[in-house]
């Protein structure tokens, strides 16, 4: 079948659609909404079967939606209509939602329903249950309609507010009056209801230090407490605000925007804020090994169970600064010197990672020289992990992982992957060379050709494909929680197997072989060679690239790598 995908961004959930789609045999193109014309054009060149929205803000124009089939995933249950589905769904504590997949009509979110897929509302940020539970369901409603469209006998449900299972509702947009926070009043629970429901965007519009911010992020604190809405700490470059019954920590802030002034973007909240204004706040660090039994925010936790330990890392939009590959590295090194033969590495859910990031980069007084230091740090930690020889390194992808996160990730033993997950093994889209050993772990997993189209073509890769062309080790269903009970079992049974040893003795043997044939210095110095010249080059793509997509500049026109 052809089918067209239109969407507003080849977001992730666009992403995962697309992997779905092609790996069962469709032949699918994308779209970007950038406008009525061009849509129409592309309609006409590719001449669609059936045309799929899998995240779209604007309306499909009626001349399309009257000639062909259009179907909308709308991340609500039967029945709830508006474009702030998820934000009401945690603004008011549900227990349940839905995904709903319905033909596009005059009216919007009224037409007839194809599919309709509950899921349980996580405790967690609306973008993180956007990449994993909504995604889910979502992926089950499409498959579920574009297997019913091929089906001549299927006729869609008409939307019918009397059907008991029809309990959604048109719903306001959630502007900022339904988020506002009452420092004074509010408890820690409605704080983070409130900022949990605008993460990642719009975040909620307040006040700090006489200055007006977006708030990003929203995690409880246990044993902290102060004057409601002070800012009594900081840790890790994020900020810790008092509630009337506990406090709260926010990682990111986002300065408002002036009339007439330059855009704003998300940085780490003590960078937004500058060191000024947090004088006298004190820093309170965790150790990962300590966070793991408390209920605060950290980015890094450290556990083991029998012979395996775990090392969580969960860095907000998978980005990793230079300070975060740091401080990963400091943890990676001190959880190497622990008595344990397997090592897993990888949060419990969402995002595993997406490389350097580009925010604070963005930020910096001189990006070119920023850029040079982060990339460095990413490489400093996988040459760790590739140097590893008396522990078999597992790299657990519960999320997606995209650019030098995939190749982070391969410089493990082993890449266990969550069947939902999907990998971006490239970096031509921000107009760069990469570097994180790429040269050396990538054509080892899947061959120099398929390295070099890998690379190349930029499009997304399903975890089941990636299984397939060896560019990870296992794949496996389930929900997050599910991966990750999986891992463990996986990990402890690796641990005691009785070949380990024999394993281990042949890993250091292939490692010293693979030094003397060529040293792992030769592919950094080569790969950081190019990358210089990527930071430091004129008339180099990255620096406006780097702009664009901190800045979310949307393209004039679909990219040709999405054209089928």
């Amino acid at each position: 079948m052809r089918i067209l995908l239109v969407a507003s961004a080849f977001n992730s959930l666009t992403q995962r659609v697309h992997t779905e789609l092609r790996g069962l045999g469709h032949r699918v193109g994308v779209e970007l909404a950038l406008g009525d014309d061009l849509l129409r054009a592309r309609v006409a060149q590719f001449g669609p079967d059936l045309i799929l929205a899998p995240m779209l803000t604007t309306a499909i124009p009626d001349d399309i939606w009257s000639t062909y089939t259009v179907l909308i995933v709308h991340p609500g249950p039967k029945g709830d209509r508006g474009p702030s589905s998820l934000d009401w769904a945690i603004h008011e504590d549900a227990a349940e939602w839905g995904v709903t997949v319905l033909q596009a009509v005059d009216e919007m979110d009224a037409g007839p329903i194809w599919a309709s897929e509950p899921f349980p509302v996580a405790s967690c940020g609306k973008s993180e249950l956007y990449r994993n539970e909504v995604a889910d369901a979502a992926v089950r409603a499409v498959l579920l309609a574009v297997a019913r469209f091929a089906d001549p006998e299927f006729v869609p449900e008409p939307l019918d507010y009397r059907r008991p299972d029809v309990y959604g509702r048109l719903r306001p947009y959630h502007a900022q009056e339904y988020r506002r926070i009452d420092w004074s009043a509010d408890d820690t629970a409605t704080v983070l209801r409130k900022l949990r429901s605008a993460d990642s965007q719009p975040g909620v519009l307040d006040e700090l230090f006489g200055q007006q911010f977006f708030l990003h992020g929203g995690h409880y604190e246990d044993r902290l407490r102060g004057h409601p809405g002070t800012v009594i700490a900081t840790r890790d470059r994020a900020i810790c605000r008092a509630t009337v019954d506990g406090a709260v920590w926010l990682p990111q802030l986002r300065p408002r925007r002036t009339p007439g002034g330059p855009a704003t973007f998300k940085q780490p909240a003590t960078d937004a804020l500058g060191p000024d204004l947090l004088a006298g706040v004190p820093d309170i660090p965790v150790t990962p090994f300590e966070a793991v039994t408390r209920d605060t925010w950290s980015e890094l936790r450290y556990y083991e169970e029998g012979e395996v330990g775990y090392l969580e890392f969960a860095f907000a939009g998978g980005a990793m600064s230079t300070d975060q590959c740091r401080r990963l590295l400091a943890a990676y090194q001190q959880a190497c010197r622990r008595p344990v033969d397997v090592l897993v590495l990888g949060p419990a859910r969402d995002f595993f990672s997406n490389g350097i990031h580009l925010n604070v980069i963005e930020a910096a007084d001189d990006p070119a020289e920023e850029s040079w230091r982060n990339i460095n740090a990413m490489d400093d930690l996988v040459e760790a992990i590739l140097t590893t020889t008396d522990k078999v390194v597992i790299a657990a992808l519960a999320g997606n992982a995209a650019a030098g996160g995939v190749m982070l990730a391969l410089a493990a033993d082993e890449v266990w992957v969550r069947e939902s997950a999907v990998l971006n093994p490239h970096y031509r889209l921000m107009g760069l060379h990469g570097s994180e050993y790429w040269t050396y772990t990538l054509p080892r997993r899947v061959g120099i050709d398929q390295a070099d189209r890998l690379t190349r073509e930029t499009l997304p890769v399903g975890a089941r494909r990636a299984a397939e062309l060896g560019l990870v080790d296992r794949v496996t269903g389930g929900d997050a929680a599910e991966f990750r009970a999986w891992v463990r079992q996986e990990a402890e049974s690796l641990a005691a197997a009785p070949e380990l040893t024999d394993r281990l003795v042949t890993k250091k043997q292939r490692r010293a072989a693979d030094e003397a044939a060529k040293p792992l210095s030769a592919y950094r110095d080569y790969e950081l060679a190019q990358m210089r010249q990527n930071f430091y080059g004129e008339n180099e793509p990255y620096h406006q690239l780097r702009r664009n997509f901190v800045h979310k500049v949307r393209p004039q026109v679909t990219p040709t790598h999405l054209l089928a």
